[in-house]
């Protein structure tokens, strides 16, 4: 199983970049991927979360109307759409995955991914600074 992730980047504050998650090894399906970061001196937190059977999506309240997460299932890819970028958006990006059953037990069905994701992409750096 392997997750990599691309797309980063230094962006002005307002502007837009596309993340990209590749997976392989594994398909998407009856999975749970997931988008979290990591600004320096702060915790992980999570982004946005997609389950690929129903499409439903989470989004933590600080993108809602900013980030859309998708996915390509015949690529076997997950995107994070980032529109308005801001300076706090600034954080290396990872996205991570799992099996759909063991992430709705231990978060909830569509309260988001934070808990339990078991497989992890290496991050890739967004920068927002004019």
């Amino acid at each position: 199983v392997q997750l990599q992730a691309s797309g980063g980047g230094l962006v002005q504050p307002g502007g837009s970049l596309r993340l990209s998650c590749a997976a392989s090894g594994f398909r998407l399906g009856n999975h749970v991927i997931g988008w979290f970061r990591q600004a320096p001196g702060k915790e992980r937190e999570g982004v946005s979360c997609i389950t690929i059977n129903d499409g439903l999506t989470y989004y933590t309240d600080s993108v809602k109307g900013r980030f859309t997460i998708s996915t390509d299932n015949a690529k076997n890819t997950v995107y994070l759409q980032m529109n308005n970028l801001k300076p706090e958006d600034t954080a290396v990006y990872y996205c991570a995955a799992d099996l759909m059953f063991k992430i709705v037990a231990l978060n909830g069905y569509g309260q988001g991914c934070s808990n339990g994701m078991g497989y992890w992409g290496q991050g890739t750096l967004v920068t927002v600074s004019s």
